[in-house]
């Protein structure tokens, strides 16, 4: 059978750099670093003080307090970018039909602030006392039936968790889900809400964080030499993704065509990468062929790079083997340096970034580079620290998780 095509109508996004869609890509092109301390919980006495969270957000601004209740941060958030993605597409004011919705989300961990907040209130207790709504706040899957009941959309709704992969693996499976002709529209994309004692004191016991707390603002560095770590971030991001003849017939504006979707694993370690970039390479190789394009129609690369000494030596090495020559002419960056590491929503709030690259022909840096680092291939064109013009018809957008999970989107313009 013929596949079908699918593109972009509508996106949203809250992230620790922009509450919505607009703010995040203008702070995007400034170069705006999302981390400063934590005020979510008492960090004094954590090794790191500091993350991206969002800024100035009030879920009664959102949601009524029953409501706001029952929810978990992570959904809260991913509610969020979910209504500023519909009414962008403006799939409910064109009467679509809502039995051919679907909701794919990803979430890498769920409701932890939720967790931790039960089962320490249990702990300091002789009698176990939960909250009716512990385990339907907590669970990962429960963003996209929120959604779904917020709309009356009755196509298919779940969620992908694969730690830091898990929104790439939305998107892709989205698409794949569209071309079968399984759905129409699918409201797809990822929220975390992991800046919590818990989130913090766990990525700090694997010494994975950065803990440049005199200023935060530099700690989130891919590819400097002195990287110590990723910096934590919060936020969600939704992208409406909707067959292409679908998106004609209504008169939808479309702003690209999701075209290739690449998945692979590292087979090598649970939280560290291959060190020849093994599964990297592989999963840009399998989303080039899936979208039937060569290594030298790539114009723009958002790597996945976390800042962490082993990952971005990986990844670099990974593209330099992929693009060979052409490596040196495309733009390539690690948005992290100003979001931090949004975990499960990585994938959705960077593959909007690639994305904005497209519709505007603007490239956002890598901040905070200061020193090369002699192991990284310097001829490759890291945008470091001021944005870059560049006419990009091909992005691509790079997502590892732990447990050696990898997933590659590839939009086009059309």
């Amino acid at each position: 059978m013929e596949l079908k095509r699918v593109v972009v109508t509508g996106f949203g996004a809250i992230t620790p750099i922009g509450n919505n869609a607009k703010e995040y890509w203008e702070n995007l092109v400034k170069g705006e670093s999302g981390a400063a301390p934590i005020t979510l919980f008492d960090a004094t006495n954590f090794k790191t003080k500091f993350a991206c969270e969002v800024k100035n957000f009030d879920p009664l601004q959102h949601f009524d307090k029953k409501e706001a209740k029952k929810m978990d941060r992570n959904t809260q958030l991913g509610l969020v970018a979910a209504r500023e993605a519909v009414a962008h597409s403006k799939i409910m004011e064109d009467n679509v039909d809502k039995n051919r919705v679907g909701v794919i989300w990803g979430s890498g961990i769920g409701g932890l602030e939720t967790f931790e907040t039960e089962v320490l209130g249990w702990a300091n207790t002789e009698i176990p006392r939960f909250n009716p709504f512990f385990i339907p706040k907590m669970i990962a899957d429960i963003t996209p039936g929120h959604i779904s009941i917020e709309y009356g959309f009755h196509g298919p709704n779940y969620t992908t968790v694969s730690a830091c992969a898990s929104s790439a693996n939305a998107l892709i499976d989205s698409k794949m889900l569209i071309q079968l002709g399984k759905a129409d529209v699918i409201v797809c994309g990822g929220s975390e809400a992991a800046v919590t004692a818990s989130g913090v004191g766990g990525f700090n016991a694997m010494m994975a964080l950065s803990t440049r707390n005199d200023d935060p603002t530099t700690a989130s560095r891919p590819f400097d030499k002195d990287r110590d770590g990723f910096v934590l971030g919060e936020g969600a991001g939704c992208i409406i993704l909707e067959e292409y003849e679908h998106a004609v017939k209504r008169g939808a504006t479309i702003y690209a065509e999701l075209q290739g979707g690449g998945l692979s694993a590292d087979a090598h370690h649970m939280t560290a990468p291959h060190p020849e970039g093994l599964g990297a390479y592989l999963v840009m190789k399998s989303c080039l062929e899936d979208a039937g394009l060569t290594a030298d129609e790539v114009d723009h690369i958002n790597m996945h790079g976390t800042s962490t000494p082993l990952g971005d030596i990986a990844e670099s090495n990974a593209i330099s083997k992929l693009l060979g020559e052409h490596a040196y002419d495309i733009q390539i960056n690690s948005t992290k340096s100003m979001t931090g590491h949004l975990l499960g929503a990585a994938g959705v709030i960077e593959a909007i970034a690639a994305l904005g690259t497209i519709i505007h022909g603007i490239v956002p840096p890598t901040i905070n580079h200061f020193t090369d680092d002699e192991n990284i291939d310097s001829r490759l064109n890291f945008t470091f620290n001021t944005a870059v013009k560049k006419d990009v018809k091909v992005a691509m957008s790079n997502t590892f998780g732990f447990g050696g999970h990898n997933a590659c989107v590839l939009f086009k313009k059309i």
